[in-house]
C-alpha cells in the first residue's frame, strides 16, 4: 500500500522498510503492519488532538510531569506551546509505560522505540503469522474465561506494583496471542501514586475485565477484585505475587462501649458542672 507521509519519512531514513497494510483505525492513533527486515512490526501513528476523540484528556494526564521548567508550565496552558507539550506527552507516555511494564514482565507488545512521534512495537500474531485477534472477536468456555480472567487480574497487579493503571481497559484493547492475552494501547496510562482518580480507574479495569469473562464464566461476576488489590496497594502490602481471593473484607474494628459510655458520662459531669456553676452566679447576684 502507500506509506503515509509520517511513514514514507521513516522509510526514507531507513527506520522502515516498507508499510503492509493498515491494521486498525482508532479513537486516538491508526496502527500499521510495516516490515522492518524479515520482521513484521506495529507502527502506531498518533492523531493530532482536534482529530483524537479519546475524553477527558485531563484527567489522564494528571500527575504527569513535563521535564523542562518551560514544559511544565506550558503544560497546563492552551498557548501553542503548552498544545505542542500536551500533545508530545500523550505520545511518550505509552512507550514509557511499554518499557516500564514490559521489564516488570507484564504481557504487552515489546516496544521498539518512538520516531517523529510514530511508535514501533512488536505485531502481536496467531500461531499462522496473522494479527493477533482482540478478545472481544472471541468465544470462549468456561474455562477459558477463568483461565484468561485469572491471568488479567495477575496483569492488571503488576502494573499497580510498576506504579502504573491502564485507565480504559477493555475487551477492545487485549489482544489473544497465542500464549493468552496482551494488553495494548496505553496512551492514557496513568501514574498510580500521583493521580487523585487512580482507584476508581483501576476499578473499572478491573470490573470491564470481570463483566467480560463472566458473560462465559457468570461466576466471576460476583468477584471484588478492586478493592482487595486496592488496599493490599495503599497498605504497602501488594506484590506481584500476592494471593488474591477475589472477596473484599472490610476490616471493621468493634465499637468500644466503655469508652463510649465514659465521655457520655464526662460530658454530662461537665454539662452538670457548668448548670450549677450558672445557677451559683445568679444566687450571688
Amino acid at each position: 500500500m502507500k506509506a503515509p507521509a509520517v511513514l514514507q519519512a521513516l522509510i526514507e531514513d531507513a527506520v522502515i522498510d516498507r508499510v503492509v497494510n493498515q491494521l486498525q483505525s482508532g479513537k486516538e492513533a491508526e496502527v500499521y503492519v510495516v516490515a522492518c527486515g524479515d520482521e513484521m512490526r506495529c507502527a502506531k501513528v498518533y492523531k493530532s488532538s482536534e482529530h483524537r476523540s479519546f475524553k477527558q484528556v485531563a484527567t489522564y494526564r494528571e500527575g504527569r510531569r513535563a521535564r523542562g521548567s518551560r514544559d511544565r508550565r506550558a503544560s497546563g496552558k492552551r498557548t501553542s506551546h503548552g498544545v505542542k507539550v500536551q500533545e508530545s506527552q500523550w505520545k511518550t507516555a505509552e512507550i514509557e509505560a511499554l518499557y516500564r511494564l514490559a521489564d516488570a514482565g507484564v504481557r504487552v507488545p515489546r516496544p521498539y522505540g518512538i520516531y517523529d512521534g510514530v511508535l514501533l512495537m512488536e505485531l502481536v500474531q496467531q500461531d499462522d503469522g496473522t494479527p493477533a485477534n482482540r478478545l472481544n472477536d472471541i468465544e470462549m468456555s468456561a474455562a477459558q474465561a477463568c483461565e484468561w480472567h485469572a491471568l488479567m487480574i495477575r496483569q492488571i497487579t503488576l502494573m499497580l506494583c510498576a506504579g502504573i493503571i491502564h485507565g480504559d481497559l477493555s475487551e477492545f484493547n487485549v489482544l489473544l496471542g497465542p500464549d493468552g492475552p496482551v494488553i495494548i494501547d496505553l496512551p492514557q496510562a496513568v501514574d498510580a501514586a500521583g493521580n487523585n482518580n487512580a482507584f476508581r480507574m483501576l476499578e473499572r479495569d478491573v470490573n470491564n475485565m470481570r463483566a467480560t469473562f463472566a458473560r462465559a464464566a457468570p461466576e466471576l461476576a460476583q468477584t471484588e477484585f478492586a478493592k482487595e488489590i486496592w488496599d493490599l496497594y495503599e497498605a504497602g502490602d501488594l506484590q506481584p505475587d500476592s494471593v488474591l481471593s477475589g472477596q473484599h473484607r472490610r476490616i471493621e474494628q468493634a465499637a468500644d462501649v466503655d469508652a463510649v459510655m465514659e465521655q457520655i458520662d464526662e460530658a454530662r459531669y461537665e454539662a452538670e458542672a457548668r448548670a450549677l456553676g450558672r445557677e451559683d452566679a445568679a444566687s450571688s447576684e
